[in-house]
């Protein structure tokens, strides 16, 4: 695979205007993660990556969240608050029925996905209380998606404390 840079993806990203990110890149520590990716057909990978940054982006800004751990669960790219047990577990991965599909799955049992429908139901496309689904022609509602990543970081946090948002 070769070396992924951010920066150069931005334009062909379909970010909604306005939207920011840190531009820095967190490298594979997992070489059965980098194969994963390296895997996926271009266009999808080129979207997979960016919610892969997104997410380590998401957890560096938001406090209580701490070091992520990146392995593969179900054969899928995951990402947990193993330190700190701060959040629920948030995996992606391309759509295997749609060619140009892919997804950010949450753990099923959690209120998270009901809790996005109703504050960004005519943001994304769910399925079921386990996945927001995306196309690679989509726009991606970045701040909304950063603020849907944040609470399943936190979900732990949030719940001992009462917080719903």
């Amino acid at each position: 695979m070769s070396t992924y840079n951010l920066a150069s993806h931005l334009l062909s990203l379909n970010l909604k205007e306005g939207s920011q990110m840190s531009d820095a890149h967190v490298e594979f520590a997992d070489a059965r993660v980098q194969a994963v990716f390296a895997a996926y057909p271009d266009e999808v990978r080129e979207k997979l990556l960016f919610l892969r940054d997104l997410i380590f982006d998401v957890a560096r800004s938001t406090e209580g969240v701490g070091e992520l751990q990146e392995t593969l669960k179900w054969g899928q790219p995951s990402y947990l608050t193993a330190k700190t047990k701060s959040g629920s577990t948030l995996r992606i991965d391309r759509l295997k029925t749609q060619p140009s599909g892919y997804a950010v799955y949450f753990h099923c049992q959690t209120n998270l996905v009901e809790t996005f429908r109703r504050i960004y139901g005519d943001e994304f496309r769910f399925e079921g209380n386990r996945s927001i689904l995306f196309d690679a022609a989509d726009d991606i509602p970045v701040e909304a998606l950063r603020h849907c990543i944040a609470m399943t970081l936190t979900y732990h946090l949030r719940k001992k404390s009462g917080a719903e948002s």
